[in-house]
């Protein structure tokens, strides 16, 4: 049975608990006065927000630290053979594609975007080969072009820059047409960008790569001209380059992709066909990273479609870094590697 209070029972309950707390309270000291409770401050947006995703730089898969360059990609076709040594500014490069060009000799195309040298050179003409190279949006820095290479590089909407313009001149310890230089800083500080280029390479880690086979030394030939590289201090040297001491591209993987070669249609000055690479569709690859040799496929959605790659065990990234990509021809072009 529930007992409840007689009302003036009830009255003298409550006057006793109220003089016990005033009696309390008179106890403490003065300078000790409790405070009720703050209420839970509600947290601070710093608290709450998610860190900023990782960008990476569109040419190294690097992480970038800082905002992305006003400038566009700037790709300089560069001479590769001995004529043009020393080579100067492939140093400062985020990669480089190696491409055939007429004789069975080679030709550079570096990319500059994370870092600009001052100058570059022996600058040298553009291909038709290039318009499946150079990604979209990038300038290129050039010599010129045959009137027909013109044509197409314009029709492709390709914008590049030759003598004549700001920040191309001609080297006066040189011979012509090995001495014309590229002020690649101040060109590049003239230019801007309408956006950020996509990743030209499907990057990745070193943690995600088949094990492969071992490899530390390499050679693509291109059949006048072979590229040789050894695996040395976790890169790669090409032991053949015609750069300035200590100006030698840094590669930490060498990409071989074999690719289809066909006739641009004219002739060099000096009576040989100028053959054009098909940089589309598809092809064998092999990556070399880490002292191994990792065998797949590349494929690539038309001349301006992105590089993707492929091994029978799925996809296939380059971990990040630089990275020279060797264009070899299925047909007359060679690569041989060893332990």
């Amino acid at each position: 049975m529930r007992h409840r209070l007689h009302p003036s029972t009830s009255k003298a309950v409550v006057a006793t608990f109220v003089a016990a707390s005033l009696l309390l309270a008179g106890c403490g000291g003065g300078d000790d006065e409790e405070t009720p409770d703050a209420a839970p401050s509600e947290p601070t947006s710093s608290e709450t927000s998610e860190p900023p995703e990782p960008t990476y730089w569109p040419l190294t898969g690097l992480e970038r630290k800082g905002d992305a360059p006003e400038h566009p990609v700037v790709v300089t076709k560069v001479d590769n053979t001995s004529s043009s040594a020393p080579q100067v500014g492939l140093g400062a490069a985020d990669l480089v594609v190696e491409e055939l060009v007429e004789g069975g000799y080679t030709r550079l195309a570096a990319f500059y975007y994370s870092k600009v040298p001052a100058a570059i050179g022996p600058v040298r003409s553009m291909r038709a080969s290039d318009i499946g190279i150079v990604p979209a949006g990038a300038t290129v820095v050039t010599s010129g072009a045959a009137p027909i290479t013109i044509n197409r590089i314009n029709g492709a909407g390709i914008p590049w820059i030759t003598e004549g313009a700001a920040g191309v001149y001609r080297e006066n310890t040189r011979s012509a047409p090995y001495n014309l230089f590229a002020r690649l800083a101040d060109i590049a500080k003239s230019l801007k960008a309408e956006k950020e280029p996509p990743p030209y390479l499907p990057w990745g880690t070193e943690a995600d790569l088949p094990k492969g086979v071992k490899a530390r030394t390499l050679t693509a030939d291109f059949g006048a001209h072979a590229t040789t590289w050894q695996f040395q201090g976790g890169g790669y040297v090409n032991s053949n380059s015609y750069a300035a001491q200590g100006d030698q591209f840094p590669a930490d993987s060498v990409l071989v992709l074999r690719v289809k070669v066909g006739d641009a249609g004219y002739k060099d000055p000096a009576g040989y066909a100028v053959p054009e690479t098909k940089f589309e569709g598809k092809g064998a690859a092999v990556l070399f990273h880490g002292g191994r040799a990792i065998k797949g496929t590349w494929t690539k959605d038309g001349l301006n479609g992105a590089i993707e790659l492929s091994t029978k065990g799925g996809e296939l990234t380059v971990p990040a870094g630089h990275v020279w990509v060797e264009l070899v021809p299925a047909v007359n072009g060679n690569l041989t590697f060893a332990k």
